[in-house]
């Protein structure tokens, strides 16, 4: 079955134009002009991915994302977004979105964002309870993991750094996931992205910094050391100095 694709774009010419290139590329689209319509259709009909404008009338992207997050939907979502600032994408991440798209853009990127989603999505169905984990970073009991005074619980999706639980989203834990299974390891921007998007979005993308700074945030507490370090020109490490 193709999947269902929930399109939620005001400019009516950016709505046509992508839905008939989703449509092309084998996804069953359903747009809508607005974010309220965005709200009552996800709501009829769950979708397996959706792509949400950040900026419409009424509604608006994020008070979309927001409320389906606040109602337990963990759909996927890709933001298409004119607003080029960093502090602009991370209150699309805050939102609870997955990923995002910066207008102008390449359909074809907006393609490889989506497929890169929904794999995660299947991944996670997919992956037998007591799975082994990739790497070689030996598993606690109850599907535990812990480095660097972090703990993570995959099975739950929860984490903690000493006793203060993290809040963070599908990307994030699954980026503090990576770090934490190869602490010490200086991990590459390429191998960062394939992990985590299942596709390298090159060097001029600025996706992944944005990422670790929201993460960063999150994790950081006053006078305690920061623990995701920046190699510069190679990538990041996860480590407690």
């Amino acid at each position: 079955m193709p999947p269902n694709l929930l399109l939620a774009e005001d400019d009516r010419a950016i709505r046509h134009a992508l839905e008939r290139a989703l449509t092309l590329e084998g996804y069953q689209v359903t747009a809508v002009a607005d974010g309220v319509e965005a709200l009552a259709q996800a709501h009829k009909t769950p979708p397996d991915v959706l792509v949400l404008d950040v900026m419409m009338p009424g509604i608006d992207g994020l008070q979309v994302c927001r409320v389906l997050r606040a109602e337990g939907d963990r759909t996927p979502i890709l933001m298409l977004t004119a607003l080029v600032e960093t502090q602009d994408r991370i209150a699309g991440l805050d939102a609870g979105a997955d990923d995002y798209v910066v207008k102008p853009f390449d359909v074809e990127e907006v393609f490889a964002r989506l497929r890169a989603l929904l794999r995660r999505t299947s991944a996670e169905g997919m992956a037998p309870a007591g799975a082994a984990p990739k790497t070689a970073l030996p598993e606690l009991p109850q599907g535990r993991i812990e480095a660097a005074g972090l703990r993570m619980d995959i099975q739950a999706r929860r984490a903690w750094r000493g006793t203060r639980e993290l809040e963070l989203t599908r990307t994030e834990f699954e980026l503090l996931e990576l770090l934490v299974r190869n602490a010490g390891i200086v991990l590459d921007h390429s191998t960062i992205y394939d992990r985590i998007w299942g596709y390298d979005f090159g060097p001029g993308s600025k996706n992944l910094a944005v990422y670790v700074g929201y993460l960063r945030r999150k994790l950081d507490d006053p006078g305690a050391p920061q623990l995701i370090h920046t190699v510069r020109g190679v990538g990041y490490v996860l480590r407690e100095d």
